[in-house]
């Protein structure tokens, strides 16, 4: 959290929306929906606005529709940042160190742990804003089989290269917080790691010998590959560790959650980052 981006098109909370329901889930409260009974999880982790707002759960209960189990935590123990930014009372500082991402991660693989103990075999977390910040924090851990982060809060350059499970970078072309130039570069830094094998994705265009560019009429989508000495992409480099990056075009920092639903633009952008993100868990978590 770390640009006035972050609190564009707040939303409207809602205890109550979604089809799922709330449980309690690793000492936290949780919106949890899809198959019970799955083995196979996903953990969507919210932005400052935390876990009742209605489009983070549509989605959610979109990614369950797939048969993964879906779950939401209350990562700010009821206390999510005010949606009147203009309340006197609110304290933005103390609000943040209340709720660090290091916090949030330790919270986290509580949750996974509880998920863990009920039989899931596989998860794979996606962090929007903040939560983006946590699942790259997660991402250096064994609790995590795969990783999605959209339009992150600030990430290091240290702790993407700690990374060490699958990861999809799914950024927005105008980000204070998170510009695409960074992101790019955080592919590239992933692209040199030891262990990244190529994608499957197909590649239409090579841009140069660190990034190569899949470009398609909605967006231009980079994956993290590193090509051998004769010019081609090496079957296998390493371990099953993939990455890839993608820019969204005229979309902001936020959109992916927070999309106005009168701009039928940025309403196609977010639900093509809702497939992109599934794409990449139905790939890994298995």
């Amino acid at each position: 959290m770390t640009s006035s981006q972050c609190f564009d098109n707040p939303p409207i909370l809602s205890s109550t929306s979604g089809v799922g329901s709330v449980q309690e889930l690793g000492g936290l409260k949780t919106y949890v929906t899809g198959p019970q009974d799955s083995n196979l999880a996903i953990l969507l982790i919210s932005d400052v606005f935390g876990y009742e707002a209605p489009k983070l759960r549509k989605l959610a209960d979109k990614v369950s529709a797939n048969g993964f189990l879906v779950v939401v935590p209350d990562f700010f123990y009821g206390d999510p940042y005010p949606i009147d930014l203009d309340d006197p009372k609110l304290d933005r500082e103390a609000w943040r160190k209340a709720h660090g991402k290091d916090k949030g991660c330790e919270d986290a693989k509580t949750v996974i742990s509880a998920l863990r103990s009920k039989g899931v075999t596989s998860v794979g977390a996606a962090g929007f804003c903040w939560g983006g910040v946590v699942v790259v924090k997660l991402a250096s851990s064994d609790y995590i089989q795969a990783g999605v982060v959209l339009h992150p809060g600030r990430i290091t350059e240290d702790e993407i290269n700690e990374v060490k499970c699958p990861i999809s970078i799914l950024g927005a072309e105008i980000d204070n917080a998170s510009p695409p130039e960074q992101m790019k570069h955080f592919g590239e830094i992933l692209s040199a790691k030891p262990g990244v094998r190529d994608s499957e994705n197909a590649i239409d265009t090579m841009i140069d010998a660190k990034f190569l560019l899949k470009l398609s009429s909605k967006a231009v989508a980079a994956d993290s590959q590193t090509l051998g000495s004769d010019g081609n992409i090496p079957s296998l480099l390493g371990p099953n560790v993939d990455s890839f990056v993608k820019i969204f075009p005229g979309v902001n920092h936020g959109w992916s959650v927070r999309y106005d639903d009168d701009n039928e633009s940025a309403v196609k952008s977010a639900e093509e980052s809702h497939e992109d993100m599934l794409d990449w868990f139905t790939k890994y978590i298995k």
